[in-house]
């Protein structure tokens, strides 16, 4: 199918209704995006209303409206609505399946050298109270994720496989379909982290053949801080146990019982910020009506336009590996910390990250990289932006 791409009467659109775009340029998008003003504006005039009307009365005129996050989170990933819980964060998500597993003593994990620092410390809590082994698939020397080491790696003790489809401090990406693939041949749980997916890239959870999926709002969704999703599979959700419960997670049968209800939201407490949720649901709205394969499209342009101008640059190093590359961007300037070329970026009003070694530690450390510059562009960045960028990176590897 043709993708039409998004043009630049429509950039300019998206970059009038995003307060932000106009005070700075903001290549952090991989941290938080700048959300478009509808989204605030949802939340703030929800608070309003929870102000002036009262909290559980607010709730109930946008009961309608709360549900239907839901249904746009199906849209977005493919699923039903069923199998869909509102979080407040990826490794919120993340950590209630995971950490509701049955693990036995010798029970193992595989994942890749790509996976997030807050997954991996999962792994090791869990090998050290369950007896869990886990193991790690190196990428090759062009720095792809080996689908056939991980099915050597593969043994009749496999219990999950938990992948990072895009890393923090790395442009490349793992592939999670042949992944699932290869997990559903062999009937083995698949867990993937779509932290920094969601809002770039397409997710088709039936594609992917994952049983569980998380997802924050704030990166490439452009949705508030303190949101999230997660997807459990239907068949998957009585196989993992509840880590909190609460009246809302289950009903009471009787006095001596209870009954835990018959979808993904038992994985939710029952109090929650109802306005964040109306602003989650806006958010991938917004995303949805420009139709996230064109977003997809134009942040691989931009992401690809940015590393082609870096490596011109004398001093600067791009570091991103892998056949498929995201709108995450990283990069060295010889002889200056990483921490002063953002500083000094920030003071020419251009927002960039720093990517520290803790966040993807196994991979950092096998490529010899302490801290070094994450740049990630989003669909309502431009060219001139880049060039911008470029412009003020020369005269700081000159000075």
């Amino acid at each position: 199918m043709k993708i039409t791409p998004i043009n630049k009467q429509e950039v300019q659109q998206y970059r009038a209704e995003t307060k932000g775009a106009a005070a700075l340029i903001h290549f952090n998008n991989a941290g938080a995006s700048l959300p478009p003003d509808v989204v605030p504006d949802t939340v703030i005039n929800y608070l309003k209303e929870e102000a002036q009307y009262g909290g559980y009365e607010t709730e109930a005129k946008y009961q309608a409206t709360l549900n239907n996050t839901y249904d746009l989170i199906a849209r977005l990933i493919n699923a039903h609505r069923d199998e869909v819980a509102i979080v407040e964060s990826a490794s919120v998500g993340w950590g209630l399946v995971f950490n509701g597993i049955d693990f036995k003593p010798g029970d193992e994990i595989i994942t890749s050298e790509m996976e997030y620092v807050t997954n991996l410390m999962g792994f090791m809590n869990a090998r050290k109270n369950h007896g869990v082994v886990f193991k790690v698939v190196p990428n090759d020397e062009q720095g792809n994720f080996s689908l056939q080491a991980l099915e050597e790696l593969i043994s009749a003790q496999t219990k999950l496989i938990a992948i990072t489809q895009i890393p923090s401090t790395a442009g490349g990406m793992i592939p999670i379909v042949a992944i699932g693939k290869i997990a559903r041949k062999h009937d083995i749980l698949y867990l993937v982290d779509a932290c920094q997916s969601a809002g770039q890239v397409p997710i088709d959870v039936k594609e992917i053949g994952c049983d569980m999926l998380s997802v924050t709002g704030r990166k490439y969704l452009r949705a508030p801080r303190g949101t999230g999703f997660l997807f459990v599979r239907k068949e998957v959700q009585n196989k993992l146990r509840l880590i909190l419960m609460d009246s809302f997670a289950a009903e009471w049968v009787s006095e001596t019982d209870f009954k835990i209800r018959n979808d993904a939201r038992r994985f939710e407490l029952y109090e929650k910020n109802r306005a964040l949720t109306l602003g989650l649901g806006k958010a991938i709205e917004y995303a949805l009506n420009i139709g996230v394969d064109r977003i997809w499209q134009r942040v691989q342009y931009l992401a690809n336009t940015m590393r082609a101008q870096l490596s011109n640059i004398e001093g600067v190093t791009v570091h991103d590996f892998g056949a498929e590359q995201c709108g995450i961007v990283t990069f060295s300037v010889e002889g200056i910390e990483s921490a002063l070329v953002k500083s000094k970026l920030a003071e020419q009003g251009i927002n960039v990250s720093l990517a520290k070694a803790i966040s993807t530690l196994i991979y950092m450390n096998k490529n010899k990289l302490a801290n070094i510059v994450r740049a990630s562009v989003h669909y309502y960045n431009t060219e001139e932006e880049i060039a911008t960028m470029c412009a003020a990176l020369k005269s700081i590897a000159k000075s």
